[in-house]
C-alpha cells in the first residue's frame, strides 16, 4: 500500500480543517500553541516510517503519557492494579469529581484524570521515591521510543501546577477513601510532569509499535510486556482513549488509541503499524479536530480499521 501517498492525500483534504476549534487555554503554557499546526506519522512493524507536515516538531504529549504508565503500572502489578482502578468508559468528562464521588474513590479507567493519578502512585509506591518513579517513566518513553533525548518541558509542568486546582481535588478525595498512598500533591506534581513530556508524532508513532506486535518491538526484538496485556492496553485505549468521546472515535476511526490535549493522536493498528497524528486545535471533547478526521480518513482509505 502507498502510504506516503495516502498521507499527502489526507493532508489535502484536511487542510480546511486545520485550527478548527480551540487550544487547551486552560494551560497558560499550552494557550502559546499555534493552532494551525498538523503533522502525522505511520512507523509499520518492519521498520518503515511515512511522515507528513510538521512530524520533527516535538509538543506537549499530555495524557497520551497516561498509556505509558498504565503499561508500567500494568506490568508491576498486573490484575492487581484492578482493585485500585477500572477499566470501564467512563462516559463523564476525564476531570469529574462526581463520579469519583459516587463510586467510593476508584477511578472508571486508567485514561480519566482520576485514574492517571491512582496510576501514578502505583508507581511511586513501586519506586518509593517521587524523582525516580519520573526517571522510570522517562526511561520507559526513551526505551520504546528508541530516542535517548526525550525530556519534560518544565514551563508546562510548571503551568500545570500552577492552575491545576481541580486535579489537586481529584487527588485529595482520592486520598479520602484510602486510595491513594502517597502525599496528594507529590503524587499530582509528579502526575503533571509526565504529562508535560515532549516529543514528535515519529516518536510517539514509534513508542506505540509494541502494542501493535503483542508487547514486543518488532525491530528490537526487546519484550516489554505479555501478549495478554498488550491486548488488555488496546482494548482499554479503544473504550476509554478519547475521554467520553471514546466510542465516538471507536465509531468513526476504528482503531485503539490514546489522545492528548495538546493536540496529539496515538493510534494502533495490530499487527501492522503506530500511528501518530498532531493538530493543537482541540473538538469539545477536548481531542483533535483535524487529527481526528486525518485518522478516520487513514482507515477509509486503507481498510485498516480493526472492525
Amino acid at each position: 500500500m502507498e502510504y506516503q501517498k495516502i498521507l499527502e492525500e489526507i493532508y489535502r483534504e484536511i487542510k480546511p480543517e486545520i485550527g478548527r476549534g480551540k487550544v487547551a487555554d486552560y494551560i497558560p503554557e499550552l494557550a502559546k500553541v499555534d493552532p494551525g499546526q498538523f503533522a502525522m506519522s505511520i512507523v509499520t512493524v518492519e521498520g518503515k516510517s511515512y511522515n507528513i507536515g510538521e512530524t520533527k516538531k516535538r509538543f506537549s504529549i499530555q495524557s497520551i503519557s497516561k498509556l505509558f504508565t498504565f503499561t508500567m503500572a500494568l506490568k508491576m502489578y498486573s490484575k492487581e492494579l484492578y482493585k485500585r482502578v477500572g477499566v470501564e468508559p467512563s462516559g463523564s468528562p476525564f476531570n469529574s469529581l462526581v463520579q469519583l464521588e459516587y463510586e467510593h474513590g476508584i477511578p472508571r479507567n486508567p485514561f480519566i484524570n482520576a485514574g492517571a493519578i491512582v496510576v501514578t502512585d502505583s508507581l511511586i509506591d513501586h519506586y518509593k521515591d517521587e524523582f525516580i518513579t519520573l526517571e522510570n517513566i522517562l526511561n520507559f518513553i526513551r526505551a520504546i521510543s528508541t530516542t535517548p533525548d526525550i525530556n519534560i518541558n518544565p514551563y508546562v509542568a510548571k503551568s500545570e501546577m500552577e492552575h491545576g486546582y481541580r486535579n489537586r481535588a481529584l487527588a485529595n478525595l482520592i486520598k479520602s477513601f484510602d486510595n491513594l498512598h502517597s502525599d496528594p500533591v507529590v503524587c499530582v506534581e509528579t502526575y503533571f510532569k509526565h504529562c508535560a513530556v515532549e516529543m514528535n508524532t515519529q516518536e510517539l508513532a514509534r513508542s506505540v509499535l509494541f502494542l501493535a506486535n503483542r508487547g514486543t518491538d518488532p525491530i528490537t526484538k526487546k519484550r516489554f510486556i505479555t501478549p495478554t496485556q498488550a491486548k488488555r492496553i488496546n482494548a482499554v485505549m479503544l473504550t476509554c482513549g478519547h475521554y467520553d468521546a471514546s466510542g465516538e472515535f471507536a465509531f468513526h476511526v476504528g482503531l485503539p488509541g490514546k489522545s492528548g490535549v495538546g493536540g496529539g493522536i496515538v493510534a494502533v493498528v495490530p499487527g501492522k503499524m503506530g500511528i501518530c497524528v498532531w493538530s493543537p486545535a482541540l473538538n469539545r471533547y477536548g481531542n483533535s479536530h483535524a487529527g481526528t478526521l486525518a485518522l478516520e480518513l487513514f482507515t477509509q482509505k486503507t481498510k485498516l480499521s480493526i472492525f
